[in-house]
């Protein structure tokens, strides 16, 4: 995990409590430094963006997006998320 920059989940109907709660937990443990959450909502996607915050090893979220998943960090980065398909 040491080599691991950004660990993605993809929320499922069937692996909604696994991707929100026990993975990150995992991966913040294992010192991951970026998580990102998506998931569908009525057809859309959101990117639920989060960094390792290092004293107590758990993600704090960073942001939220709806349309457009634009960022600099970890590596830039800019998808228009109106056109993922579910």
């Amino acid at each position: 995990p040491e080599d691991v920059l950004l660990a993605a989940e993809v929320v499922s109907p069937d692996s909604i409590a696994r991707d929100r709660e026990a993975k990150p937990r995992k991966y913040a443990a294992a010192g991951i430094p970026h998580f990102w959450r998506v998931e569908n909502d009525g057809g859309r996607a959101i990117v639920y963006v989060f960094e390792l915050e290092p004293a107590t090893r758990t993600y704090a979220p960073v942001s939220i997006h709806h349309d457009q998943l634009k960022l600099t960090t970890p590596f830039p980065l800019d998808i228009p998320l109106t056109e993922v398909q579910p």
